[in-house]
């Protein structure tokens, strides 16, 4: 697995968890629905951690939370 598919896998947990959309997680906490939805359908390969770092504070958690996930313990070398 990619760090991008890692992520993407991740984002959806965690909206189902917490019982929202990605477009709604999005607009908590003012990151461009476009962006968010471009990482989860995997158009955008190279995920910012200004991104994320938006989406964790929307749910009120910290960037260790969100990687610590066993999605992200092997994860594929990717050379672009």
């Amino acid at each position: 697995m990619t760090i991008g598919q890692a992520v993407r896998v991740r984002i959806l947990a965690l909206c189902k968890q917490n019982g929202i959309t990605v477009n709604k997680w999005a607009t908590m906490r003012g990151v461009m629905q476009s962006t968010l939805n471009n990482i989860v359908i995997g158009r955008n390969h190279g995920t910012a951690l200004s991104a994320i770092e938006k989406l964790c504070n929307g749910l009120g958690i910290s960037m260790f939370t969100f990687f610590q996930s066993d999605l992200f313990d092997h994860l594929e070398q990717e050379v672009h």
